[in-house]
């Protein structure tokens, strides 16, 4: 099965170190600049935290998907803020399959933009973290998988099968759920009062005060009210390293949620809180900037 996976940050390069596993597809990795030639000269190098070992692997590289280009399937792996962006590339693309990966609140937006049959797209999220360092990537899971849906329905046995038949062979739990909109959107909804801390704490949330913990889950509990306010059901339900490393997505998942949230009028005093004891977007965006 050739597989392109559109993105090399910390998520891409992991899913494409376990679609490699199975020795029958073809993976190709979507990656530009400095960090493609480092994957070019010194390989896939990808430190597994928890299992304490080192991975390197040789995978092929390109840094543009042309219209023509064909792959039986496409995980695209940028962070939501990027989308805007990249979606007339993938739109354009004659690939029929697409798997958008990571969090999005706005997936319904993205299925109809694709303007391709429902079937044919799906939405997933990875249960993995961690950071892209020099010319390695640090990656944090405790075991591999993805919840994997189409936007509001379930995906079709055809695309189930490529998608089982992607992962064969490979230590990866795939985890079907019918509304991945719905999905995502509850998980926004754990996810980002904590990070509120973790910003507050400046990464290092043993730091976090005790009424500080309490309050994460009183946030995380108003954003379920103010969800169900907004029609959303609530579905199923590593925080401080992705959000130190991923502060632009974080604030799009902010500025996507809070329009939500204004919306349906929900009182969140607690959400409130936990949002104005962290430090401005824009001193984030330039600490993150002038750390690297």
């Amino acid at each position: 099965m050739r597989i392109l996976v559109y993105g090399a940050g910390v998520l891409g390069c992991e899913l494409a170190h376990v679609l490699m596993q199975n020795k029958k597809n073809v993976v190709t990795l979507l990656a530009r600049g400095e960090w493609k030639e480092m994957i070019d000269q010194k390989g896939l190098v990808i430190r597994h935290w928890v299992q304490r070992k080192t991975t390197t692997e040789r995978i092929k590289t390109v840094d543009t998907l042309a219209p023509d280009d064909y792959y039986d399937l496409v995980f695209v792996v940028v962070q939501a803020g990027q989308l805007p962006d990249v979606l007339p590339v993938l739109k354009a693309n004659k690939s029929q399959y697409f798997v958008f990966v990571g969090n999005n609140p706005q997936a319904k937006q993205v299925l109809e933009f694709m303007q391709r049959p429902a079937d044919k797209i799906a939405f997933g999220f990875q249960g993995t973290a961690g950071r892209r360092e020099h010319d390695h990537v640090v990656s944090v899971y405790a075991s591999a998988g993805m919840t994997v849906g189409g936007a509001t329905t379930p995906l079709s046995g055809t695309f189930r099968t490529r998608l089982k038949t992607a992962f064969d062979g490979a230590k990866y739990k795939l985890t079907f759920y019918g509304d991945m909109d719905e999905w995502l959107k509850c998980h926004i909804a754990f996810v980002l009062p904590a990070c509120y801390v973790c910003y507050a704490c400046n990464g290092d949330l043993h730091r976090a005060t005790k009424q500080q913990r309490g309050a994460i889950l009183d946030a995380a509990y108003e954003a379920c009210l103010m969800l169900k306010d907004a029609g959303i059901p609530l579905g199923r339900l590593c925080v401080s390293d992705h959000a130190m490393h991923a502060v632009s997505e974080m604030k799009y998942l902010d500025e996507a949620f809070d329009a939500l949230r204004r919306q349906t009028g929900t009182a969140m005093p607690m959400w409130e809180k936990l949002r104005n004891e962290m430090p401005s977007w824009d001193s984030l965006q330039q600490n993150r900037k002038a750390a690297k």
